[in-house]
């Protein structure tokens, strides 16, 4: 279970990771992830595989606006979906938003009752 999982399940190979260096004739000294702290970073060759680059594998990024205290404000983008949920005969509207700096995953349902008092922009439609 070196890699997170064990048995047959578990990949083959994990990665890319980059290479620091050469540490023997056989030898490579691997940049790892914090996930995997129990790993060793030192790797024989023949655990090593070639990278074969692909563009798709290419994140783009737009550098984040800091404040003088690293922080940064969160914008939402855009409105995703609508849900209304019934909790105790009282009705409330949800809807799915889009952040800033934020994947697709990663987007949050909110009110909407407090996206229209904080981003009114957003329902202008």
């Amino acid at each position: 279970m070196r890699s997170g999982k064990k048995g047959k399940l578990s990949p083959r190979f994990i990665g890319p990771f980059e290479v620091l260096e050469r540490v023997g004739p056989v030898a490579y000294r691997l940049t790892l992830p914090p996930a995997l702290p129990s790993v060793h970073n030192i790797f024989h060759v023949s655990m090593l595989r070639k990278y074969i680059t692909d563009p798709s594998h290419v994140v783009d990024y737009e550098p984040l606006q800091l404040n003088d205290n690293l922080s940064y404000k969160e914008k939402p983008i855009e409105i995703l979906a609508r849900e209304v949920k019934t909790l105790c005969r009282r009705e409330i509207a949800f809807v799915k938003v889009l952040w800033q700096n934020h994947q697709f995953k990663k987007a949050t349902w909110e009110r909407e009752d407090e996206m229209k008092a904080h981003y009114p922009e957003l329902f202008q439609e």
